[in-house]
């Protein structure tokens, strides 16, 4: 594992969700230097059907060199070893110390639905997805067998001084403990804030823990919880989410939501998830019960808390201003 020492800060962290939807990649700059003058620690993009996750960072990296950046996730299947290597290079060469590799098993929506490749053994792709990305950004040259894949004499030509860290988003525990085992961090996402402390145990060891929160400030809770319903059916219909929240108990109350998907009846779907359900799983309220929410969640045990801003009723200026950390208010 990578000296996490050499790339934690101290302190708090609190972190946000780039690109915003919405705003162009080249209106970002004004955006990144006012997350670190309200006090923001991190800006994570992620890669799912919007911008790719590398691009956002690699102009904070240049235009806000205080922000630490990361990214959640980043598919194990949809790039080359070779490349995935010299992209996460590249980042941590532009940004040296203050960028963090996330790397997950995606969906099977996104790995073959969407980009056309087999989404088998996932557990055994993240994991020699690691190991490869040990020895490359080392400067080693590789030329191994590895389960899911072969690498044949490739040496990274600009090695990094510092390899950053790599988090592995995990779920379950099965990928919760090759985290902990194998990674420097681990990234939650879709959970409550008191799943933390269902699922961090499950790690083994004491490593950072990132987790993704949905934060929707509005008082006008039937309209968040409209919101929220919208995105819980987007995600939790999908094997990976649906899987994981049977683990974590919610199966009894999330089945009519499932049959009712199933069936096609995607009204019937989001009225079936119940008010509570919604509540612990996106953050809505004022902006003070808002910081509240994500605060039981570092209480809970996440050391990066990153959340991802739905504004309702408000200018994204004004939510993302109103949802700053505490110690900066």
């Amino acid at each position: 594992m990578t000296d996490g020492t050499a790339i934690v800060p101290a302190g708090p962290r609190f972190g946000i969700t780039v690109p915003f939807d919405g705003v162009t990649l080249a209106d970002h700059r004004r955006w990144y230097a006012e997350l670190v003058r309200l006090g923001y620690t991190d800006a994570w993009s992620a890669e799912t059907d919007g911008s790719d996750g590398f691009t956002p960072l690699a102009l904070a990296a240049a235009w806000a060199p205080s922000l630490r950046l990361g990214v959640a996730i980043i598919p194990a299947y949809t790039r080359g070893p070779a490349l995935l290597a010299q992209s996460v290079a590249a980042l941590a060469e532009a940004a040296p110390g203050r960028f963090s590799l996330g790397i997950g098993t995606s969906s099977d929506v996104i790995v073959s639905r969407w980009n056309g490749f087999g989404f088998t053994e996932p557990y055994k792709r993240v994991r020699d997805t690691i190991r490869f990305l040990r020895s490359a950004l080392a400067g080693d040259k590789v030329d191994h067998e590895y389960e899911t894949f072969t690498v044949r004499g490739f040496r990274l030509s600009r090695p990094v001084e510092h390899a950053p860290p790599i988090f592995l988003a995990a779920l379950r525990p099965g990928m919760l403990k090759l985290a902990g085992r194998e990674a420097d961090g681990v990234i939650l996402n879709w959970l409550s804030a008191e799943d933390v402390a269902t699922v961090t145990p499950e790690l083994g060891v004491d490593i950072p823990v990132a987790a993704r929160i949905f934060v929707c400030p509005s008082e006008d809770a039937d309209a968040a919880r409209a919101i929220g319903r919208r995105m819980i059916a987007a995600y939790l219909n999908v094997g990976v989410y649906a899987a994981f929240h049977r683990w974590l108990g919610r199966g009894p109350v999330l089945e009519p939501m499932w049959k009712a998907w199933q069936a096609g009846d995607r009204k019937g779907a989001l009225g079936a998830i119940p008010d509570d359900v919604v509540d612990a799983l996106v953050v809505h309220g004022s902006y003070d019960e808002c910081r509240a929410h994500v605060g039981r969640y570092v209480a809970n045990g996440v050391t990066i808390p990153v959340m991802a801003v739905i504004p309702l009723g408000v200018s994204l200026d004004e939510a993302v201003a109103g949802l700053a950390p505490p110690w900066n208010a």
